[in-house]
């Protein structure tokens, strides 16, 4: 499997923008997942991230705390949505999404291993912030796993300084106000966090947060490397996997376009 870095800054290379999306584990029968990734790769997904449930998505809105609150009530765990990625044979990276009260009840060193031997490429620890990061970043180092932190509009500049110099896969960039509307630019302060991360870091930039449209994925691609849509795609899938799959690849193929 391609790297997370590697993929993402080829796609950049080739000129295009990378299309990322986030699923969260067990909110469909688990046993539908390798199915699912197929899916998302067929509508177009250059890079999935799988969300790994919890009890208490703080971070998180309203749809994707639903769905960890479905996975859980299902019975997922954590072990169990890595025993069934290592059956995936996925054509685009796949990064774990998720909180730091499961990892660290793993231990880092074994979480990151385990997450490694189960094809995965790259994890995401939304609560954990990077000046905190010590022991995962150096368990990750020590397991060939690619990291990814967040920054927001309203981060200082020594966190995006620590973003971006602890991040090894790609940087998320929060778009904490949403992107809504159909305008020609990306907000401003999307752009100027953009513009921000950039001159500290040569990693892909990837934008998320209230993307649902493909006008919103054609904004932030217009100063991004990428766009991330979640929520809008959790949603879909709660109403439609079960009974109309394409509308799933219809979806991504819209956003995809953009």
């Amino acid at each position: 499997m391609t790297s997370v870095s590697t993929h993402l800054s080829a796609i950049r290379d080739a000129g295009r923008k990378a299309l990322v999306v986030f699923v969260t584990a067990g909110d469909q029968p688990l046993s539908d997942l390798p199915v699912i990734i197929a899916t998302l790769e067929e509508g177009g997904a250059d890079l999935i991230e799988i969300g790994i449930p919890f009890s208490d998505p703080y971070g998180e809105g309203l749809t994707i705390q639903a769905s960890s609150q479905r996975s859980l009530a299902r019975g997922t765990t954590t072990r169990a949505v890595l025993e069934v990625l290592r059956g995936v044979r996925a054509t685009v990276p796949l990064v774990t999404m998720g909180y730091v009260n499961p990892v660290m009840r793993f231990g880092f060193a074994s979480y990151a291993e385990a997450i490694r031997e189960a094809g995965v490429g790259g994890a995401i620890i939304q609560d954990l912030v990077p000046e905190e990061a010590d022991e995962w970043c150096a368990a990750c180092k020590a397991s060939g796993l690619e990291t990814v932190f967040l920054a927001a509009p309203t981060s200082t500049e020594s966190r995006i300084a620590a973003v971006c110099e602890r991040s090894t896969g790609f940087v998320y960039a929060i778009s904490r106000t949403g992107v809504t509307g159909a305008g020609q630019e990306a907000p401003p302060e999307v752009a100027d966090l953009v513009t921000k991360l950039r001159e500290k870091t040569k990693l892909p930039i990837c934008v998320g947060f209230g993307i649902s449209k493909a006008e919103h994925v054609k904004m932030v691609c217009r100063v991004a490397d990428g766009a991330v849509v979640g929520s809008a795609l959790v949603q879909l899938m709660h109403e439609r996997w079960e009974s109309d799959r394409g509308a799933v690849v219809e979806y991504l193929r819209g956003l995809r376009g953009a």
